[in-house]
């Protein structure tokens, strides 16, 4: 397992992730992903562990706080100096009006929650989940350099943000001298690939790592979806709550991406979910890609993914196989490679 340096600071993190949403699952959205024991939580933790994945990631709201829970249970058979921990907030989280959002009072309710149910005194990594427009951006960023300072949280990071509002809060943070957000959460794919449009170049200009959630494309990378025939009984797309929360691209596109995975499949002796993952890797500005598993075999496979190297040509296929339409004015920009360089791939 390699590490990589979390965005623009000096927080070394394995290249890959682990998804803890997937424990203690307690409604229908979470147990499409997998109903995961607490026993195997705890087996699953300590391959992760083996293998040199010490980063999880986890959320308040993933199961109402069970995945915290279930998560925390599972570390106390390891040195918390010796694991990274992720956990995010601003989703709703219980009833009344100030149950939800990024403001202050939620944030320090939130966070003192994720502590107790994730049975430590801090977090390496602490997310804003999502923007919250009605609060404003100083109140937000001082809130979160205010538990940088109390210790409770080491480095800060969001999820789901937009160009401007990324930008807005780091240039919040410069001006008061507050911690900045050095990683950004996002969606990232063959089968989804709109981060590339803005946000990575961002990324690559203020030093913003990227933590990828869902990196095989909300499951339709793993080589069971394909062209006629039927969905897998336990794919987490049979649930239409999961379906329809998550990314929807176009099934024949996803079709013309597996199959390109197939050849490069054929030439690696490699899985299509680690090829997916292995692409992924070699991107611009990521810092970490967040992985799931139903179980320790899927787990397994998936850790299967570094190690190794996809050849330029092979990049090249899955990239022309993947490419798709983008929005103005990324298109136009585009034409114009000389002033608007891609970023370096790594």
């Amino acid at each position: 397992m390699e590490y990589r340096l979390l965005g623009k600071s000096g927080l070394k993190v394995p290249e890959l992730c682990f998804g803890a949403g997937t424990l203690g699952a307690n409604n229908e959205f979470f147990k499409a992903w997998s109903d995961t024991t607490q026993a195997e939580a705890d087996r699953i933790i300590g391959i992760c562990m083996d293998a040199g994945l010490n980063f999880f990631d986890t959320a308040d709201v993933y199961s109402n706080g069970s995945s915290e829970e279930a998560l925390g249970k599972s570390l106390k058979a390891h040195k918390r100096d010796d694991v990274l921990i992720s956990t995010k907030t601003t989703f709703r989280f219980g009833e009344g009006p100030n149950n939800t959002g990024s403001s202050r009072y939620h944030m320090i309710q939130q966070l003192n929650g994720s502590l107790k149910r994730l049975g430590t005194d801090y977090v390496d990594v602490y997310h804003m989940h999502g923007f919250d427009a009605l609060t404003p951006i100083d109140e937000v960023m001082y809130t979160l350099d205010h538990f940088v300072r109390e210790g409770k949280v080491r480095y800060i990071a969001c999820s789901n943000f937009s160009g401007w509002h990324l930008m807005k809060s780091l240039s919040t943070s410069e001006r008061y001298g507050w911690a900045k957000y050095v990683g950004h959460q996002v969606y990232y794919s063959l089968v989804g690939r709109d981060y590339e449009w803005e946000l990575m170049p961002l990324a690559a200009d203020q030093g913003v790592g990227a933590l990828v959630w869902s990196p095989l494309g909300w499951g339709r990378l793993t080589g069971k979806i394909r062209r006629g025939q039927p969905l897998p009984e336990n794919s987490r797309l049979q649930s239409k709550v999961a379906h329809d929360a998550g990314p929807q691209p176009d099934l024949e596109h996803v079709y013309k991406v597996v199959d390109a995975l197939d050849e490069v499949a054929k030439e690696t002796g490699k899985t299509i979910p680690q090829i997916a993952l292995n692409w992924l890797l070699r991107r611009p500005t990521i810092s970490s890609l967040i992985i799931g598993a139903r179980n320790e075999e899927q787990l397994k496979a998936n850790l299967g993914a570094v190690g190794w190297k996809l050849t330029d040509e092979q990049v090249k296929k899955l990239d022309d196989a993947s490419k798709t339409p983008v929005a103005y004015p990324y298109w136009h920009q585009a034409q114009f490679e000389e002033r608007n360089p891609f970023p370096v791939s790594i």
